[in-house]
């Protein structure tokens, strides 16, 4: 059976180009501690309609900011989660750069997503992402225990609109059915915290709710399926959680016309 959804995977990659590795000044356990391990291979491997994975770090472009987002973490990041300055000194990209890049990987990504968003098959697009478990320095929530999943859909912890943010990606009920499917199958799940959505979840849903598709953002917890204290993929339990997830997407089509 496939999906009607459309699987955003912005930060399954750790691959940069080979003009630009010597211009990193973190080692290359860091940068691969920088994509969300995991993704691509519990998201990435369901029977959906359609998957956009990026095939570059997002150290390179981050597909999951907007191109106009130019502070410590923005499109192009001068420092990561952990804090840590990601260029060497005099490597960081001028804004020729910054457009350069923008136009070889920023931009085709995102082209590619609104276009599938646009087929009247694809009901949901989830963006989705991976989080370690326990919030780093840089994060909203810093040293706390997190839950297996976190659905986002730019609201407050019921799924409800606020006046900070201004609207919301999927209904309320949407979203509850969604934390009903992955609770359904074992997860522990928490709603807009400690992340509400990204640019991607943000923007898309302003766009194309008003169409009743929805928009959420879904991070996993890495501690279901890494090896302990390594920054390696347990084979088994990666399996395992996949059928999870896979049995919650199932779910959630049935529920959600």
């Amino acid at each position: 059976m496939t999906l009607p959804f459309l699987v955003s995977l912005p930060h399954a990659s750790d691959d940069l180009p080979e003009h630009v590795r010597p211009h990193i000044a973190l080692s290359d356990e860091a940068i691969r501690e920088s994509s969300d391990l995991g993704t691509l291979e519990i998201f990435g491997a369901l029977s959906v309609h359609t998957v956009l994975r990026a095939a570059w770090s997002r150290l390179l472009v981050d597909l999951n900011r907007s191109p106009s987002q130019r502070d410590q973490k923005g499109v192009i990041a001068r420092i990561d989660y952990q804090g840590r300055t990601v260029y060497r000194d005099g490597f960081f990209p001028d804004e020729a750069e910054f457009e350069r890049r923008l136009n070889l990987y920023y931009w085709p990504y995102h082209h590619r997503l609104a276009q599938s968003m646009e087929n009247p098959e694809i009901t949901t697009l989830f963006d989705c992402h991976s989080l370690v478990g326990i919030g780093p320095p840089e994060a909203p929530d810093p040293g706390k225990s997190r839950c297996d999943i976190v659905l986002g859909n730019n609201g407050d912890l019921q799924g409800d609109r606020t006046s900070q943010r201004g609207w919301t990606t999927c209904s309320k009920e949407t979203l509850g059915c969604m934390k009903e499917a992955f609770e359904r199958v074992g997860f522990t799940v928490s709603v807009n915290h400690p992340y509400a959505g990204g640019f991607i979840t943000s923007h898309y849903g302003r766009r194309f709710t008003h169409l009743g598709k929805a928009v959420v953002q879904i991070e996993i917890n890495q501690d279901l399926y890494m090896e302990k204290g390594r920054n390696t993929i347990h084979a088994r339990r990666t399996a395992e959680v996949g059928l999870k997830v896979r049995e919650a997407f199932e779910t959630i089509a049935i529920l959600i016309p």
